[in-house]
């Protein structure tokens, strides 16, 4: 169920993304929101393996807040590399 709610935050995260400046040529639509949800997903089951709650507060914290930055990081370098 968990999981469920990843998908649909990273639905919401690639409809955003177009709008705040991760819309390029060098890359696919579809890296933004790709990239968020893999982190998202290694996340929550590296917390879970060092004990975490899926009721506790500090998972969904770090998830929420690690994916839009790993959504905004990982497009710029590959655009960044993809452009030498």
């Amino acid at each position: 169920m968990e999981i469920a709610f990843l998908v649909i935050y990273t639905a919401i995260l690639g409809l955003v993304a177009p709008y705040i400046g991760l819309k390029s040529v060098k890359y696919g639509s579809l890296v933004p929101a790709a990239s968020a949800l893999v982190t998202g997903a290694v996340l929550w089951t590296a917390l879970t393996w060092i004990n975490f709650s899926h009721t506790e507060a500090w998972i969904w914290i770090i998830v929420m807040l690690a994916m839009p930055a790993v959504m905004w990081i990982a497009p710029k370098r590959i655009e960044k590399i993809r452009s030498k």
